[in-house]
């Protein structure tokens, strides 16, 4: 009795497998697989109301079914097949990150492909194909996956060179902006069109140099602020600005409560694009008067008596000298109850308030600054005398 030779059946039952498997695959319409997908595409809203024309997106699916139909005749993934499946997946990524179509539903859509092929091939199988369909639906899958994850890579690598384009068209048109020249208003519409604000927009300015330039821009990373903050660098400190009065909560809103403890020049009281340089000029100086020891922003409504004095001291004008010499004078204790009479009243402006904050009696405040007036000669209750305190001591 001869002994059957199954290894040779079996070699022969996969021949007839596989020749089946090809003539089913033959078997389906490109035109009508096409049909079908574009059909239930018309599901995905955000795919769906791209600007990419039904033709387009009929070329890229025929070429997408022809490839993948081509890779599924092969057990393995052949060089000549992937190069096909390679291509189209290249130019449905690309084409779809140019068109804004999301990759949520890129994915959604190539997803599709398999349920299209797949109910194809069980439509036209017969009823003895059933082994022969659970033997090559992990093919079928593997085949629409490697498909779908080369087009994602396209994707990703198209999106990250359109952002890097759009970066470097923004950073040109800042660089026009900061370029100290007097712009057209139909340049800076076009600035300002670009940056998707209009020209009436008003911009809080900060600007941070050199050391303090890592944590300004952990800052930005932290806020998720997104496309309404735009940065711009110099050789020695970063600028950023974003729209002022953007609603409570937003990624804005976090990053100026964030810079408002950061060492840097804070101009909070909104400018007009137009203004924006002179505003980081502003903020840029305002950010050198910061102490090694001091903590937060400098304000312009911290920095601006600060920034006048130092632009006096440059100048070479008169200071507080004779004040300082006259007050040398008193006794140490009456020195300091009057300098703290005066910066409480220069505060506030209140002789009631600054006598609350040094928990005396107004007439006693109204004695120690007419006391200071006799002695220094300055005034501290006369605006324009007032203001050489404010500045002198600043």
């Amino acid at each position: 009795m001869l002994t059957p030779d199954f290894p040779g059946i079996t070699q022969n039952d996969q021949s007839d497998d596989a020749r089946r498997w090809v003539a089913l695959l033959e078997g389906l319409d490109i035109g009508e697989l096409t049909d079908e997908f574009i059909e239930r595409l018309g599901a995905v809203p955000s795919y769906a109301s791209s600007p990419l024309p039904v033709s387009e997106i009929r070329r890229t699916g025929s070429a997408s079914f022809e490839a993948l139909i081509l890779a599924m005749k092969a057990d393995n993934d052949e060089p000549d097949y992937l190069r096909e499946r390679s291509a189209i997946a290249l130019d449905v990524g690309v084409s779809r990150a140019r068109a804004g179509v999301p990759i949520e539903a890129l994915m959604t859509a190539i997803r599709l492909d398999f349920s299209v092929i797949w109910e194809a091939i069980t439509g036209i199988a017969e009823p003895g194909d059933a082994q022969l369909l659970v033997g090559h639906t992990a093919r079928v899958w593997e085949v629409v996956d490697g498909y779908a994850g080369e087009t994602q890579r396209a994707y990703v690598d198209e999106l990250a060179r359109i952002q890097a384009e759009a970066a470097s068209m923004r950073q040109g048109y800042l660089a026009t902006l900061f370029s100290e020249k007097n712009l057209t208003p139909a340049e800076l519409d076009r600035i300002a069109e670009e940056l998707g604000q209009d020209l009436e927009t008003e911009y809080v300015v900060a600007v941070a140099s050199w050391d303090h330039i890592p944590a300004l821009r952990l800052a930005l990373a932290n806020a998720h602020a997104g496309g309404q903050v735009f940065t711009y660098s110099r050789a020695d400190a970063l600028v950023v600005f974003f729209p002022l009065g953007l609603r409570a909560g937003s990624g804005a809103q976090r990053l100026y409560a964030s810079l408002e403890r950061l060492t840097c020049g804070l101009l909070g009281e909104g400018c007009t694009l137009e203004r924006v340089p002179q505003a980081a000029a502003v903020a840029a100086s305002l950010a050198k008067l910061l102490e090694p020891a001091e903590q937060g922003a400098m304000t312009w409504t911290r920095g601006w008596a600060r920034m006048a004095r130092r632009e006096l001291d440059r100048a070479g004008a008169p200071g507080l000298g004779e004040v300082e010499r006259a007050l040398e004078k008193c006794g140490t204790t009456e020195r300091r109850r009057l300098g703290a009479a005066v910066e409480a009243y220069l505060e506030t402006g209140s002789i009631s308030h600054a006598a609350d904050r040094l928990y005396c009696h107004r007439n006693t405040l109204m004695n120690r600054l007419k006391r200071f007036a006799q002695l220094t000669g300055v005034d501290p209750t006369i605006p324009v005398q007032a203001a050489r305190l404010v500045v002198g001591w600043a």
